[in-house]
């Protein structure tokens, strides 16, 4: 059987507030602080994702892939339900601490750094949408593309470092590092390459950076 590679990401995206959910009830975690931050950033962002793709669906994602890859899509996306867990049950694996007088700050910023990425993320998903609606079989060079080729995933990054933060836990970080590894940066990759087609490419990969805006 051949789906579409954002079936699988959508449904898994869009249940991951019922796990969430779930998750805390199961342990009674509702008077957990942290948990009830995590099921506010991580589940609204689950939704958001769907929303994005029924309105300004990425390309990528609309390509055609057998079951049995779908199913490694949610293996590899499941990295991110560690968290969720780790919070909710009060089991750590690699814990690192954070005093408890700057935990409330800590927590606030996790939840601007999620903020921050929602912005990237979505802003720049938006743009591309709409230029390549606009003007199909162009480069995009400017405003969120302008300083980095991959504003998305350094959106993606700050989202989820602000709620994966919250576990206080190294282990859902080595999950993402994963993540980044094994999907993100061979999709930065492979896109380079296709847009290395375009004779302005040379130019534009000058003046931006892969990822980080005038770092990397």
């Amino acid at each position: 059987m051949i789906l579409k590679q954002k079936y699988f990401i959508d449904i898994h995206k869009g249940i991951t507030p019922l796990v969430i959910i779930l998750l805390i009830s199961y342990f009674n975690a509702w008077n957990n602080i942290e948990a009830v931050v995590y099921l506010a950033l991580h589940g609204s962002y689950g939704i958001l994702w769907v929303t994005k793709s029924y309105l300004f669906p990425d390309r990528q994602w609309e390509q055609n892939t057998p079951v049995w890859y779908g199913i490694g899509i949610w293996l590899f996306l499941s990295l991110y339900w560690i968290s969720p867990y780790i919070i909710s049950s009060g089991v750590h694996f690699i814990p690192f601490y954070i005093e408890e007088s700057i935990n409330i700050i800590f927590i606030g910023l996790c939840i601007i750094l999620y903020i921050f990425g929602v912005f990237l993320h979505f802003t720049s998903d938006m743009q591309k949408y709409i230029y390549l609606k606009i003007n199909p079989g162009h480069l995009i060079t400017d405003h969120m593309f302008a300083r980095s080729r991959n504003t998305n995933y350094l959106g993606e990054l700050c989202i989820y470092l602000g709620f994966t933060l919250l576990a206080k836990d190294y282990l859902p970080l080595i999950g993402l590092s994963i993540i980044i590894v094994f999907v993100w940066i061979p999709n930065m990759i492979k896109k380079d390459k296709s847009l290395s087609r375009y004779s302005e490419f040379s130019d534009y990969k000058k003046k931006s950076k892969s990822f980080f805006p005038f770092i990397f």
